[in-house]
């Protein structure tokens, strides 16, 4: 007789197909407070993603699903599948959570093993659960007994040494993942280089389920050199999307063999002020809008000469920060928008201290 999971995955599956088709696929990374529903959409408008995984969802004892995650799901404009990623320790909760999400439009259920923000390392949650291996083996072995759709995880490479990444591959591979994102840094690491993109193809030649690569995917070129290095399935882009929501489509382009097409500095600029449109709220003060796309420009402004991102950071009403895109970005000059920040992504003021701004992203 087969399981109810059996059963379920003899019929094809938006996310199976997606893994199994002959092309690479693209997913857009759970990035916390930025990649929500409304950027969804958005992005989608420049081509998207093949795939979308939710902001994480926060597992307790006695939590409830976040009602705006849930409704992005059920609101999902893109016609694309969605990835529902989870986060906590606690297994019943997680159980529990599991099932009722998949009362949801899912396609998949993931687990975040991966986020480095202190505030969620220090509780064992996210890259914290990297320390104990054996609590990781536990909550797979429940999870994957829950979730009768696809089940996936987003790890990094280990919370202070690549070495732990020798120990945490055999127990992905005892719990028949259907994919495993393999962000490649260590936790300790946050956002800093190097980014250790072997490790990505040492975990695809040795687990049987796909592997997707993660980690400071910035341009097309350098897309197709990554998942020729590495035989990954797929990639997961976060800040690289935000900096350009082009990328998904210029990467395709690359992958066919076709010239890749820069955005103008118009075309980046008309990007920030439907961005602007998409993230508004008619009872927010302008400062607080301006401080919500600081969010979103501290990526972008990463692509774009100094001393852009110096004065966006100083913006405090509407006027002066779309007149200090304009002065930036009103040509009609070809941008790669590559970051020409080498040592690592901005710092931002978060959670009362000084944080790496790609904290909980990808």
């Amino acid at each position: 007789m087969l399981s109810a999971r059996g059963a379920l995955m003899t019929r094809p599956d938006p996310f199976t197909a997606l893994t199994k088709r002959a092309e690479p696929f693209l997913a857009l990374a759970p990035m916390q407070d930025v990649t929500d529903g409304a950027f969804w959409t958005l992005v989608h408008r420049y081509g998207g993603a093949d795939v979308y995984w939710t902001e994480y969802l926060r597992v307790q004892a006695d939590s409830r699903p976040e009602k705006w995650i849930v409704d992005a799901i059920v609101r999902n404009t893109t016609g694309r599948p969605v990835v529902a990623q989870l986060i906590g320790n606690d297994i019943p909760g997680l159980v529990r959570t599991a099932r009722e999400l998949q009362q949801l439009p899912v396609a998949a259920i993931d687990l975040n093993l991966g986020c480095p923000a202190p505030i969620v390392y220090r509780k064992c949650a996210g890259g914290g659960l990297l320390r104990e291996p054996q609590r990781i083996d536990a909550i797979l072995g429940a999870l994957r007994d829950a979730v009768t759709i696809p089940f996936t995880v987003k790890t990094r490479v280990g919370f202070a040494s690549v070495e732990e990444f020798d120990t945490l591959l055999p127990i992905f591979a005892r719990h028949s993942l259907d994919a495993l994102t393999v962000h490649a840094r260590t936790v300790a690491q946050m956002y800093r280089l190097p980014v250790h993109y072997d490790l990505i193809g040492h975990a695809a030649a040795a687990l049987p389920c796909p592997v997707i690569a993660n980690g400071q995917v910035y341009s097309a070129a350098q897309a197709q050199d990554l998942l020729t290095r590495t035989k990954a399935r797929g990639l997961m882009i976060g800040r690289g999307v935000i900096r350009s929501p082009c990328l998904f489509n210029q990467i395709r382009q690359q992958l066919r063999g076709e010239p890749v097409t820069l955005p103008t500095g118009r075309d980046v600029l008309g990007y920030i002020r439907a961005l602007w449109d998409s993230q508004a709220s008619a009872d927010a003060p302008e400062k607080a809008q301006c401080e919500r796309m600081k969010k979103f420009l501290n990526y972008l402004g990463e692509g774009v000469p100094a001393p852009f991102l110096h004065q966006i950071r100083r913006s405090r009403t509407a006027a002066e920060f779309h007149g200090i895109c304009a002065a930036f970005l009103d040509h009609d000059q070809p941008m790669t928008l590559e970051p020409w920040v080498s040592a690592g992504p901005p710092q931002l003021e978060l959670d009362g201290g000084i944080i790496e701004s790609g904290r909980a992203h990808a």
